[in-house]
């Protein structure tokens, strides 16, 4: 048997939330291992959708230059039939960039690109990723967590993370149940290819004329060479997913021919369906992405509530492991995660069923944690539309200082605005920054969580001392 591995924290999957959760511990300085049983990264295009609230997590985690550079915009829906087209549709409704919200549309990337950035980005903070690593038992005692690896190896860790997708091995080795539903009975097809024949200006749609479930997509995607294939099947068919299977869905279900499919680079079969895990944690075993929750692909909400699952477990594992905060802040994450899990499982189908449009909900923007033990408001009133506590904490500049650079790191962050704060109420490792008071948050004392939340607000900076140890703050 190989020699048994110590690490704090075992992320087992290297898909985008094992990867953002990488990064995120790296940056803290914790001792973190990503293991992915598969010899590389997932090769496939299918979750290639970033939000305007992930694009915000980005931008923390110091990928978004990447990510912009990677993508693009979503492309208007271009309608055919009969091999004319026919018609134009917006595929998300139209939202402008506004002060406290610079990221104001989805943001096209394939996966496997978004994945090749966060991969780099973990490397450049020194971590990495342990390629054919197969997870295949866990164990657990008072002290820590062990994983038996399928090769006869063990890793140790005093805390291990289960990012290993739905069919999560880790999630059935605890013996936690998933309680979902059928989105659709109809099976899909998704590929990538390389195609001729369509512009790259446009999200192709061929809908079938007669009503029955054959339905195409073609949609370029966004910094490559490449076009998504989606097509749907009657209940109970096959998917062929060879080159001349891909070949034959297009051509006829479109006006293409067989030939103009030069490439096909992946492809993979799935049946949309809507799935929450009992538990988020079982003991010093946390559930992200989609080893928790199960999306439809619809609104592109499966990935960005994976890596924010990520996002908000990441600062709690940092904060326990160094000694600043108590090993119980980490029951927050189940508080908090599963609850938006589910909500963005009732959004997700309602847009595939045609019941939701892809709006403003879909952005994420409005998500937090108002009903969190985190979450403390003093204030004797609020005004309607301003921040409050479990809110995301809004962008913005105060005195010259922009909000969005202030947060970004892996600390907290203290606004007084429009308040007097005396010196010594925060201790080093909380930015400060002073103002008047302005715009989404009026007057009063916020204190940011590092995952970009409000935790604290107050009229004054009374009570705030109290908050503050909570997390090893000082004050």
């Amino acid at each position: 048997m190989e020699t048994v591995t110590d690490t704090d924290v075992l992320v087992v999957g290297a898909g985008p939330t094992g990867l953002a959760l990488g990064v995120d511990l790296a940056r803290r300085g914790v001792d973190a291992l990503v293991v992915e049983r598969g010899a590389g990264l997932f090769p496939g295009s299918r979750g290639k959708g970033m939000q305007p609230r992930t694009m915000e997590v980005f931008d923390d985690l110091g990928v978004v230059a990447a990510i912009h550079a990677a993508g693009g915009t979503y492309p208007v829906g271009m309608v055919w039939q009969n091999g004319q087209r026919v018609g134009e549709h917006q595929m998300f409704d139209p939202a402008e960039a506004s002060e406290d919200s610079p990221y104001d549309e989805p943001w096209m990337v394939p996966q496997w690109r978004t994945q090749e950035i966060l991969r780099d980005r973990l490397e450049e903070l020194g971590g990495a990723v342990a390629l054919g690593r197969e997870v295949a038992g866990v164990e657990q005692d008072a002290a820590g967590v062990t994983a038996h690896l399928a090769s006869g190896a063990a890793v140790r860790a005093r805390y291990l993370v289960a990012a290993d997708g739905g069919r999560s091995a880790v999630r059935r080795a605890l013996g936690i149940g998933m309680t979902g539903e059928t989105v659709d009975p109809s099976p899909m097809l998704v590929a990538d290819v390389r195609i001729g024949g369509l512009d790259r200006d446009h999200w192709h749609v061929f809908p079938p004329a007669d009503g029955s479930p054959h339905f195409l997509a073609v949609c370029p995607l966004a910094g490559t060479e490449d076009f998504q294939v989606v097509a749907r099947f009657p209940e109970g068919a096959g998917v062929d997913l060879t080159a001349d299977g891909v070949r034959k869905v297009v051509a006829d279900r479109s006006h293409l021919d067989p030939e103009d499919v030069t490439e096909v680079r992946w492809a993979s079969d799935f049946r949309p369906r809507a799935a929450l895990a009992d538990r988020f944690r079982a003991g010093r075993v946390f559930l992200a992405g989609d080893a928790a929750h199960v999306h439809s692909p619809a609104g592109g909400q499966g990935l960005n509530t994976s890596v924010q699952d990520a996002y908000n477990l990441g600062w709690k594992l940092g904060a326990v492991l160094s000694g600043e905060a108590a090993a119980g802040l980490l029951d927050s994450y189940e508080e908090e995660r599963r609850p938006i899990a589910a909500r963005m499982l009732d959004l997700s189908t309602g847009v595939h069923r045609g019941e939701v449009r892809r709006g403003g909900a879909t952005r994420q923007l409005g998500l937090g944690y108002r009903g969190s033990s985190l979450s403390e408001d003093t204030r004797a009133a609020v005004a309607e539309g301003a921040a409050r506590a479990g809110d995301r904490a809004p962008d913005g500049s105060v005195d010259g200082v922009r909000l969005f650079d202030a947060f970004r790191g892996p600390h907290w962050t203290l606004l007084a605005l429009g308040v007097e704060l005396p010196g010594g109420a925060v201790g080093a490792s909380v930015r400060v920054v002073r103002g008047a008071a302005y715009g989404a948050y009026g007057a009063g004392v916020f204190l940011v969580r590092p995952d970009g939340y409000v935790g604290w607000a107050g009229d004054t900076p009374e009570g705030l001392g109290g908050y503050l140890r909570r997390f090893g703050l000082g004050g």
